[in-house]
């Protein structure tokens, strides 16, 4: 059910009018700016899906087709994305889920989050009272959290599910069995991954006989996930928490060469949650997403909020004003999000404070219009007991999002991930184990000696920055959005929705956009587009600027009067389609 927090007298008032207005911004041709070619935008009457990968939209198009409800084509584009985009998600990983009940005009949410095993303790990644290096801590078996996202499928297919769960898993296990051809993404990613090469048999599936990545176009078989789909689809999520693949799971992880401790008795605890959505008003539009441990969404909130109090609504997308006021938003919302959000079983997250309007308004005031403010430090939202510490976590950026809205107006919204390329590069069943308890701080304390409040404990989830968010206005929904990108993906979701809102930029003009932001460190600019012609006015502005690629996924369905409009990142090989 939908949580109004931060919210006064209940849904904001809307003025008329039944959806977004997108219209091409003047002054601006995202396709240029972003240095790429990218997709036209996608038009549909009923129904649409927007995934990370051409396979994975075609099943859940398949589904929705066939009377299948927005529930039903998440779950088989997931499965397909298991097969067809293992780098980035699948059964071994986790996710969080936001989805409209257009029936009941509800918004849910579902935590889907891995936990950490039982026998997890706070010094898992260090060695002599320091942090392990990235790549030690990741490929191992103490990197893997108990998977969650089947978890969280049967939750949102038992609450808005129409077609039977069995019947979900087709697409998904024909494909594995007639096989697929690798792209040019994956191929890429295969070769430069030397760490899933050293992984025997994940070495054997993804590499041939002298190690070299399959080439593009190679007919990739996985009659092993086939197998392990078909135990699911015939039995559900308990084939995956019991049985022989969870003993599989757990002997895996216990025979790598640096081993873990996850247990059959962590599996068969797993519980994926519903919470209540988190939910805030934007201008006359309602913003929602899953809450924490996703900092995500609420980040996101922090962001466009405080962005109310600044003249950004009237910046040009690409220039140095909207970089800089962007950044600095961005900065405060960052310095909140690291003090503050972790699990909420273990951490008091002062939600409605850091989103209570008052705040936002003198977080707003810190920011100067022709100069930035350095490293942001925490602010004092109401409720909270102090910050905590802030030890921070690497969060790579491999990760996929799916997007779509079904003919009854249903919508889902769905970040899911096994977080670095290829997870903890182990390879089980036909499947790859996630390494997400590296989100967790590598470090038990700050800088400070204060306990990290995102440290790892027995059971916890680690804080995440995925944030699959539903734009509503009276009472519907009018954008479906979300993105990978790891840390970065609130800055790649709050830009989108400001594109869309106060820009007025189309759907794919908006995922197109080269990106810019800072995470409370130096301000990052998308590099090879043309906003490095502001490197130096930002320079000017007391900015240390630092160029960097940008690997987002962005997967967005805008509603409008006349139907749906889809848009898919350039930067990757996504693709929206419907009926």
């Amino acid at each position: 059910m939908i949580g109004w927090l931060a919210m006064t007298g209940g849904m904001v008032a809307a003025s008329p009018g039944p959806g977004v207005t997108t219209t091409h911004h003047e002054d601006i041709n995202p396709e240029v700016a972003s240095g790429r070619l990218a997709h036209p935008i996608t038009h549909a009457r009923h129904y649409m899906a927007n995934t990370a990968n051409p396979y994975a939209t075609d099943a859940a198009v398949g589904i929705l087709a066939a009377g299948g409800s927005a529930a039903d084509a998440t779950i088989a584009a997931q499965m397909v994305l298991n097969l067809v985009e293992p780098q980035s998600s699948g059964i071994g990983g986790g996710a969080f889920i936001v989805s409209f009940d257009a029936a009941r005009q509800q918004v849910h949410s579902y935590d889907g989050r891995e936990t950490a095993p039982a026998r997890a303790r706070a010094d898992r990644f260090m060695r002599n009272g320091q942090a392990l290096p990235f790549g030690e801590a990741v490929n191992s078996g103490r990197s893997v959290g108990v998977p969650g996202v089947l978890g969280a499928l049967a939750l949102l297919h038992a609450a808005q599910g129409r077609l039977a769960w069995a019947d979900l898993f087709d697409p998904a296990i024909e494909l594995a069995e007639q096989g697929f051809e690798v792209s040019p993404r994956l191929h890429a990613l295969l070769d430069a991954n030397q760490a899933l090469r050293a992984q025997p048999a994940a070495a054997h599936y993804f590499y041939d006989a002298h190690g070299q990545a399959w080439p593009v176009g190679h007919v990739l078989r996985n009659p092993v996930l086939a197998d392990t789909l078909r135990r699911i689809a015939q039995q559900g999520p308990q084939a995956f928490y019991q049985g022989e693949i969870a003993s599989d799971i757990v002997d895996a992880v216990a025979n790598h060469a640096v081993p873990g401790d996850l247990s059959l008795v962590d599996l068969q605890n797993y519980r994926a949650l519903e919470r209540p959505a988190l939910c805030a008003p934007y201008r006359v539009f309602v913003l929602c997403g899953p809450p924490p441990p996703s900092s995500g969404p609420l980040a996101v909130m922090q962001i466009l909020g405080i962005l109310t109090h600044t003249p950004i609504a009237q910046a040009q997308p690409v220039s140095a004003q909207a970089v800089h006021y962007f950044s600095e938003a961005g900065r405060l919302a960052y310095a909140d999000r690291d003090a503050y959000v972790a699990d909420p079983e273990f951490v008091e997250v002062p939600v409605a404070g850091m989103l209570a309007p008052t705040y936002l308004a003198r977080r707003a005031r810190l920011i100067d219009a022709d100069h930035a403010m350095g490293v942001a430090q925490a602010g004092e939202p109401p409720g909270a007991l102090g910050p905590g510490g802030a030890a921070r976590s690497p969060e790579p950026p491999s990760t996929t999002q799916i997007s779509i809205v079904d003919k009854a107006g249903n919508a889902v919204s769905m970040t899911s991930s096994i977080e670095g390329a290829f997870g903890s590069k182990i390879f089980v069943r036909g499947f790859l184990l996630n390494n997400q308890l590296t989100d967790f701080s590598l470090m038990d304390v700050d800088g400070q000696g204060r306990p990290a409040v995102n440290r790892v404990e027995p059971l916890k989830r680690p804080r995440s920055s995925m944030s699959p968010m539903l734009v509503l206005r009276d009472h519907r929904p009018v954008m479906v959005i979300g993105s990978p990108g790891g840390s970065a993906i609130i800055n790649f979701v709050a830009q989108t929705i400001l594109a869309v809102l106060d820009w007025h930029l189309d759907i794919q003009q908006a995922v197109a956009l080269p990106h810019y932001g800072s995470r409370n460190r130096d301000t990052e600019l998308e590099r090879g587009t043309p906003l490095e012609a502001l490197v130096a006015p930002l320079q000017a502005m007391g900015h240390g600027v630092r160029t960097v690629d940008f690997p987002s996924g962005l997967q967005g369905i805008v509603l409008t009067p006349d139907g749906l409009e889809g848009g898919s990142d350039p930067r990757r090989e996504g693709v929206a389609a419907g009926g």
